[in-house]
């Protein structure tokens, strides 16, 4: 069903009292005396969950979702049309080749960096990296899972395979993204077991004392870091000795060779069972590093080269897929692929690579109500600049636009502001969304 927020700014006593019924305002209105401000638009609300895959390293458009027909392929690249001006190589994505049903490709997007760091910035926030504004950016994670966390005892924040720079900021200590392993041991600090069948018993009674000694420091703490600190540490204390919580951390060894037995499809198991669990999870960031191929990027014998980069993504990638359609799950977690930027166009450079290039890439959307079999946009003929923007907006898409379809997916108003920051400035889930300068991009859903 498609929700509709209203045009309104609320004080905490006022939101309390006129939208006590909802969980994403009330969620906003224990912030202390936030002010929270929107405009009427219309989120879409098809996802309960997402998984963010982060193609750090900038991948190239070019040989990933946007390939072309053009001499500086390679000879093995197999490249094939699909319904909906989807072309794909059967050579780095034989998985997705399957599913292509279900895969829209954004291929008018571009973006405002060239530099890994700031780009990654922007990805993980949908702001510049502007320095006033560093420190009050929290990651998109965390503004969803601030809105959208529930109840359960899994944090609503997991990042795998590192690549997190950005936390919660101001928003709170739970809201922090939890850097979780994805080795078959699983978190093998949730139980303490040297005391053998008493060891929980002991566990519990001293956790009891601490929060008794602790009290006066919980309860009226120096700082918001402090608060953080005791937030984020009883959110830890509710993984401890829950079968529930383990399970969510560990897989199988005939899992593991059929994701690919790689760091990656590692984390989408991790990913997979976290969605599956229904336990508190809404936000998932996946590290995919390896992309910033400016050199030799199609010779098997240099490391990282495309084709390892590809299969092992396309292996994870499609088991994932599988997996969440068999559990029921697929249709509610949307599945976002990006990087900072794209690559330089046309030929390859003079040492068998592609540099830095903001004026093209493509990003990959899949599950949580997303229309598959469908490309939006095009680029020119040697994928330099967006040439067709195939969206409503009639303009190259921004990360701003992306990220306010992922909140709109979620049933998130990315129009909102909160003015509660420690500087007192404003923070904007999608800088300038009230305005319109950006917004979600309705194309993409069915």
């Amino acid at each position: 069903m498609n929700e509709w927020a209203t045009c309104t700014k609320l004080s905490r006593r006022r939101l309390l009292t006129g939208v006590a019924g909802s969980a994403a305002f009330a969620a906003l209105a224990r912030r202390g005396d936030a002010q929270v401000s929107a405009a009427p638009v219309r989120v879409r609300n098809t996802a309960s969950a997402v998984i963010f895959v982060n193609l750090a390293g900038g991948p190239s458009h070019l040989d990933t979702f946007d390939p072309k027909d053009a001499p500086w392929n390679p000879a093995d690249a197999d490249l094939r049309q699909y319904p909906g001006g989807i072309v794909l190589s059967r050579t780095l994505f034989p998985e997705l080749s399957k599913i292509t049903n279900d895969l829209c490709i954004l291929k008018s997007v571009r973006s405002w960096e060239a530099i890994h760091d700031r780009g990654q910035f922007y990805i993980q926030t949908a702001h510049p990296a502007n320095p006033a504004f560093l420190a009050e950016s929290p990651h998109l994670g965390a503004v969803v899972s601030m809105e959208k966390s529930g109840k359960g005892s899994l944090p609503p924040f997991l990042s795998l395979s590192g690549g997190t720079s950005q936390g919660a900021s101001f928003l709170s200590g739970r809201m922090e993204p939890m850097a979780a392993p994805n080795n078959p041991g699983g978190l093998n600090t949730i139980q303490h077991n040297f005391f053998g069948p008493n060891s929980q018993q002991r566990f519990l009674d001293r956790y009891k004392l601490m929060q008794e000694l602790d009290a006066p420091l919980r309860n009226a703490p120096y700082g918001k870091s402090m608060a953080n600190h005791a937030e984020y540490y009883q959110a830890a204390r509710n993984l401890m000795y829950d079968p529930a919580i383990t399970a969510v951390f560990q897989f199988s060894s005939e899992d593991n060779q059929r994701y690919g037995g790689t760091d990656f499809g590692r984390s989408c198991m991790v990913a997979r069972n976290a969605v599956r669990a229904r336990n508190g999870t809404v936000y998932v960031n996946i590290n995919s590093g390896g992309w910033d191929t400016h050199n030799n990027m199609f010779d098997r014998q240099y490391a990282p080269n495309m084709y390892t980069l590809a299969n092992n993504l396309d292996r994870g990638l499609g088991m994932l897929v599988e997996d969440l359609k068999a559990s029921g799950d697929f249709q509610r977690t949307l599945i976002v692929l990006m990087g900072e930027f794209g690559r330089s166009p046309s030929a390859l450079n003079a040492r068998g690579g592609r540099d830095h290039h903001k004026d093209a890439m493509s990003v990959l959307m899949l599950g949580g109500g997303v229309r598959g079999a469908k490309a939006i946009g095009s680029t020119d003929a040697e994928g330099r600049f967006v040439s067709v923007p195939g969206w409503s907006a009639d303009r190259a898409i921004v990360v701003e636009d992306i990220a306010a379809t992922i909140y709109s997916a979620m049933g998130i108003n990315w129009t909102k502001s909160l003015t509660d920051t420690p500087s007192g400035r404003k923070f904007e889930y999608v800088p300038f969304g009230i305005q319109g300068t950006y917004t979600a991009i309705d194309e993409v859903f069915a």
